[in-house]
């Protein structure tokens, strides 16, 4: 099993390298996933990516009974209890030998450490993809900027290749720390959920008035810039609330787009793999109407180029 290196080696804890990406920036990528992220949005599509350490994910449908886990387990993290298979997630080191003898995949290992030069090279596969749709790669997560040092190595060689580069990121980081990829980047992709900073915490957990002053600074930076708003219901999903995000982006001079994103509940499964809480299972998708409403109200507002994801 891939495990933390123990050398000088840089390297960085991913959850997924996807393949033939078309929401994650212009024509067709590949979308590099990134495990650790400082928010705690109650609505996460990626909960696998939150924590900043490997961890197992356990689909019971999955399950055929082998037993083979209770086996190569060395803490007692698989047990049978009342004649069911349970997972003590609380004794588990994650160090993946139930993974490795699970071959219905009943048992997952979220996140593999990768080398600069293994991702890059995996990245550059479907180069001819990339050249034909006016494609690349996107840096997205959880947040790249908490593995900063790896993201940067790898958006310079995958320059250097010539590649065409893009970040998604919540920016809630040290400015220096984002001013060093801007060179290597031609597309930033940043996340905006609510303005006032009191609602923010709540539903994140974190303040925003970092993430805003440094969506300031990145508004002046020379790198073009997409603002995405993911759509919550209860949340964010009024004009009140898309119309504030709305006048403080749209005197960005590097502005090139602003993208609503509807919520959904395609994530549950993941978050009953992890242990987790799923505290959006009570929400909705909003409906497509209500979406194209929104993304009117912010037009109105002088935002250009407002599309519904």
């Amino acid at each position: 099993m891939n495990s933390k290196p123990t050398n000088d080696t840089l390297r960085g804890l991913i959850t997924n390298v996807q393949r033939f990406s078309i929401h994650d920036g212009p024509g067709i990528r590949t979308t590099v996933f990134f495990k650790g992220c400082p928010l705690r949005c109650f609505w996460c599509h990626n909960p696998e990516t939150l924590r900043p350490a490997q961890e197992v994910q356990v689909f019971a449908s999955r399950c055929i009974g082998c037993r083979a886990c209770l086996e190569r387990c060395l803490n007692g993290a698989h047990v049978i209890q009342n004649g069911q298979r349970q997972f003590r997630r609380e004794l588990c080191q994650a160090c993946g030998r139930c993974v490795e003898t699970c071959y219905a995949e009943a048992l997952v290992m979220a996140g593999r450490w990768w080398s600069v030069e293994e991702l890059v090279e995996e990245l550059l596969r479907d180069r001819p993809f990339y050249e034909q749709s006016g494609g690349g790669i996107t840096l997205s997560g959880g947040e790249p900027l908490l593995q900063q040092a790896f993201s940067r190595r790898v958006l310079q060689r995958c320059k250097k290749e010539g590649l065409h580069t893009a970040i998604e990121t919540a920016a809630l980081c040290r400015w220096e720390d984002m001013e060093e990829l801007l060179p290597w980047l031609d597309l930033i992709m940043m996340d905006i959920k609510v303005m006032d900073d009191a609602q923010h915490r709540a539903v994140t957990g974190v303040s925003n008035r970092l993430i805003l002053e440094n969506a300031r600074r990145l508004a002046n930076a020379g790198v073009p810039l997409l603002i995405r708003t993911p759509i919550i219901p209860s949340v964010n999903d009024s004009p009140e609330a898309v119309g504030e995000i709305a006048s403080f982006i749209g005197s960005f001079p590097n502005l090139q787009g602003y993208e609503l994103m509807p919520f959904h509940r395609l994530a549950e499964s993941k978050y009953q793999s992890l242990g987790l809480d799923y505290q959006a299972h009570v929400l909705n998708t909003p409906a497509r109407a209500q979406m194209e409403t929104l993304a009117q109200h912010a037009r109105e507002l002088g935002v250009a180029n407002v599309k519904v994801g």
